[in-house]
């Protein structure tokens, strides 16, 4: 993937699409429809999220059709793991010091 995937998620058209294909495949003019933006801003971050690997796109008769790929936020879900367990041990902390004062 030769473009940042925190630049690719950084646009909110891009992750209210991601948002709508997790939900199933769409084609274009459902996106467009169910996202209200017009067909060439669909198409623009479809091509940006087919490059970055987020989508994958199959041709059904004369319509596209595209998929989630779970496969870089995968990258990205990796890389917030430490911060996750950090705010864990600290949430954890927390109810171990709130369970104290009830006693």
């Amino acid at each position: 993937m030769s473009t940042d995937a925190f630049t690719v998620l950084a646009e909110p058209t891009r992750r209210r699409i991601l948002d709508a294909l997790r939900e199933g495949d769409h084609s274009v003019n459902e996106l467009v429809h169910g996202l209200g933006v017009s067909q060439p801003a669909v198409s623009k971050h479809l091509r940006v999220l087919r490059e970055a690997g987020f989508v994958s796109c199959r041709v059904a008769a004369r319509r596209r059709i595209y998929r989630l790929d779970p496969g870089p936020l995968r990258a990205v879900d990796g890389w917030l793991d430490p911060y996750r367990r950090l705010w864990n041990r600290h949430l954890d902390a927390l109810q171990r010091h709130l369970d104290s004062q009830e006693q």
